[in-house]
């Protein structure tokens, strides 16, 4: 009797501190899920960039952003403190707080190590519509900067409208696709994914519709 008891409150203890209630999903790819949230809210003109190094914090690369990591303990991770909770001190006024989809997918790559990983999920080559995918893709990556409140360049691109108002004279592709010429965006670390930039490009090819 005694060992079934001790059994079960192993079993609880081990279901208890291994539940986490709060995970923003099953994969933690810091290419793909982490490193654009990082890039789109925290290293405008002025923050944490390979220019300006604010508080000493260039977040534009995972070097940079392991500086203020510790690898399986998020309350331990300087960064991490600065952006959860209701009140957070980063990224600071006027810019939005991160959702909190964004606080626990940053909380889950932690909490799995906070490795350099990439192309952990597969290309999807089908869908390019605006609502299924190309807003998506601004959200993560540009929305940061090109919003209604700070509308980086004069373009607001978290709306169709806005996003539309940018494909005059190739200047959005152009300077996704950092080509000479163009304005590279993200501003700071590096270029989105060929298979982001293609789901674009078949939209744009398509007439761009609001579907």
């Amino acid at each position: 009797m005694k060992i079934r008891v001790t059994l079960l409150l192993i079993i609880s203890f081990f279901l208890l501190t291994t539940c986490t209630k709060d995970q923003a999903g099953p994969d933690g790819c810091f290419q793909e899920d982490v490193f654009p949230i990082f890039v789109s809210n925290c290293t405008m003109s002025g923050c944490h960039n390979s220019k300006d190094k604010r508080a000493g914090y260039d977040l534009s690369n995972y070097e940079g952003i392991m500086k203020g990591i510790t690898a399986k303990h998020p309350l331990n991770s300087e960064i991490y403190n600065t952006i959860r909770g209701n009140n957070p001190s980063m990224p600071e006024k006027p810019y939005a707080k991160l959702s909190s989809k964004d606080v626990n997918m940053i909380k889950l790559w932690i909490n799995m190590g906070a490795r350099n990983s990439s192309n952990c999920k597969n290309c999807d080559t089908i869908n390019f519509t605006y609502a299924g995918r190309v807003k998506g893709i601004m959200q993560i990556w540009c929305v940061g900067c090109h919003n209604s409140a700070n509308s980086g360049g004069g373009f607001d691109l978290s709306n169709y409208n806005g996003l539309v108002s940018s494909l005059a004279n190739n200047k959005l592709l152009g300077s996704i696709k950092h080509l000479p010429g163009f304005s590279a965006m993200p501003q700071s670390g590096g270029q989105i994914s060929s298979c982001d930039i293609n789901a674009i490009q078949k939209w744009i090819a398509n007439g761009y519709p609001n579907n």
